[in-house]
């Protein structure tokens, strides 16, 4: 047999194997009393047999298709002598039990293919014509021989009809049971094949729904949930265990009942929703803005089946958007910023040197000296703010080159430690495992944006001294350099922390709001990443992420392509 033939003994062969020997038993043990002459014979039968259905209940485990082969034929062979010793002693040409030779052929049939089974009902044919002639010639007295011949001829034309009738009806029965066997083989390889394919087809299309990153759930007409994918398990908080099979309504009602009244509404007629936006609370607690559409499942009949969801998490998207935004006012503030700047500077300038003139040749005293120091002190103070003015509006289009970043911080650190905004006991340092440190960036734009933060962190003590740290690390196998500016200030007031590079937003009584702005515009305008860490307890940390220095960075900036993404 080969190996396909095997799909067969694991069906219909072995019942019928086993209904043949029952009926083979019956007959030689019970009707015919177990003759001696059969006793060998029975024997060896039985034992083929029993290994035959051993061989079965082990085919997973034992990979041996040529001992089953043989097995198989060891057994038809010996049920055929068996089958033609009972019909040789059961009336020979008249014997009722002629009809077990068609058991054997259509088990064979099962077992191989039509070529096979006819070659099978050839050995039938041939044992039947055999024992038919050895029963005519007067058995084992005359055996085969030329008297046994004649005998056969001089027999009346009914046996002849009768032996061929029954040879024809063997290979009828072969032809027939071998050819439905093979249709049955083509059919089942056919269905197996088919199984496969199907099986396949929804492992790939289950995993590709259960990985997908949108979250999707399936609700039936009932409003119970079918489906719940890992996405949705992650963005919902809800384990699938846990909720499938349950009504929406009741597995989220605790902390989502609006998106439970979505599903049930889209359900109850209202229609598909390509996209809405809801508000719900996830597993943690914290609100989270879902982005969701809908579409009802119609079955026969138009009726609505259910309901799919699809759902996303919109807490990136809305975060991009209001940097977006944040981007768009500043850009628009810097436009307005050049325009006041150069209207107010010139008539500024002639009041502060008008003022100045005046304050030599006066002679004043008392309340008069005062609202002159005050005129002089606040058109100084509203000169700094024009000057950031126009630093603000003056970052433009950055030329990039190769900056040794350890020795621009060293200068900055050495400006601070001499400017009058910081303490003269305020511990300005460096940390770097490197003593050289080269990225992409304009070297003009990272000090001003360097000199910023750390004036920012020297007026964030109030007067009083502090630590202010550049602390440098690089990670090569990203190309990029983090550079954290530290302090052991106050900190931030959460309140404030998504605001803090608004232009003119300040909690400093002298502030102006723009030394903040600033850097975040030089950043952007260099393609940096800039992120912020504060606690009330431990300081704030700023740390700026820049483009590791090579050839491939520079003209990838130049040629305006996003090396980092800067973000708040």
């Amino acid at each position: 047999m080969e190996p396909d033939q095997q799909l067969s003994l694991q069906g219909w062969l072995l019942p019928l194997r086993l209904a043949s020997y029952v009926i083979l038993t019956g007959v030689v043990v019970i009707h015919m009393g177990y003759p001696e002459y059969l006793r060998v014979q029975f024997v060896l039968y039985s034992l083929c047999t029993l290994g035959f259905a051993g061989l079965i209940a082990l085919r997973h485990r034992l990979r041996i298709p040529i001992v089953m082969q043989t097995v198989v034929a060891l057994q038809f062979l010996l049920e055929i002598t068996l089958e033609a010793g009972v019909i040789y002693a059961t009336g020979n040409i008249h014997s009722s039990f002629s009809a077990l030779f068609l058991l054997t052929i259509v088990s064979a049939a099962l077992a191989y293919r039509l070529v096979g089974t006819l070659m099978t009902a050839s050995v039938v044919s041939l044992a039947y014509s055999f024992i038919i002639w050895f029963g005519l010639g007067g058995g084992a007295d005359r055996g085969i021989s030329v008297d046994t011949f004649k005998t056969v001829l001089e027999a009346d034309d009914s046996l002849f009809y009768s032996i061929f009738l029954h040879i024809l009806i063997f290979y009828l029965v072969a032809f027939i049971s071998g050819y439905l066997a093979e249709k049955l083989r083509v059919q089942d390889r056919k269905l197996v094949d088919t199984s496969q394919a199907l099986r396949r087809a929804q492992l790939e299309t289950d995993d590709i729904l259960r990985h997908l990153n949108s979250g999707l759930l399936t609700i039936d007409a009932s409003g119970r949930i079918i489906y719940f994918n890992r996405s949705a398990e992650r963005i919902l908080g809800y384990r699938e265990a846990g909720v499938k099979g349950l009504l929406c309504r009741e597995a989220f009602a605790e902390r989502m009942p609006g998106f439970a009244d979505r599903l049930m509404d889209c359900l109850a007629g209202a229609g598909h929703q390509l996209r809405s936006e809801l508000d719900i609370i996830d597993g943690e607690g914290r609100p989270l803005p879902l982005g969701l559409s809908t579409s009802i499942l119609m079955e026969d009949g138009d009726r609505p089946r259910g309901v799919i969801a699809i759902f996303t998490d919109l807490t990136d998207a809305k975060a991009l958007d209001a940097k977006v935004r944040a981007a768009d006012r500043l850009a628009a503030v810097g436009e307005l910023s050049a325009s006041i700047a150069h209207e107010i500077r010139n008539p500024l300038a002639a009041i502060s040197g008008s003022v100045e003139v005046l304050r030599g040749e006066l002679s004043l005293s008392g309340e008069n000296e005062r609202l002159m120091d005050l005129i002089i002190k606040e058109s100084q103070r509203l000169n700094t703010i024009l000057t950031e003015f126009l630093n603000y509006a003056r970052i433009g289009r950055p030329s990039y080159t190769r900056v040794e970043l350890c020795h621009l911080i060293s200068d900055v650190v050495e400006m601070l430690r001499h400017h009058s905004a910081v303490h003269q006991q305020t511990n300005v340092r460096i940390e770097a495992q490197d003593s050289c440190v080269y990225v992409v960036g304009d070297e003009n734009l990272v000090k001003q944006l360097l000199m910023n933060l750390g004036l920012n962190a020297a007026e964030a003590f109030g007067g009083t001294p502090g630590t202010i740290i550049f602390r440098i690390e690089s990670q090569p196998a990203a190309g990029l350099v983090d550079l954290h500016v530290q302090d052991d200030g106050p900190g931030i007031d959460p309140q404030y922390l998504e605001r803090i590079f608004e232009p003119f937003f300040s909690t400093k009584k002298q502030g102006t709001g723009l030394g903040l702005a600033i850097v975040h515009r030089i950043c952007t305008s260099l393609k940096f990443g800039i992120a912020v860490n504060s606690s009330q307890t431990q300081g704030t940390t700023f740390t700026i992420t820049f483009p590791q220095y090579s050839l491939e960075a520079v003209s990838a900036l130049d040629s305006d392509q996003t090396v980092t993404t800067a973000t708040v």
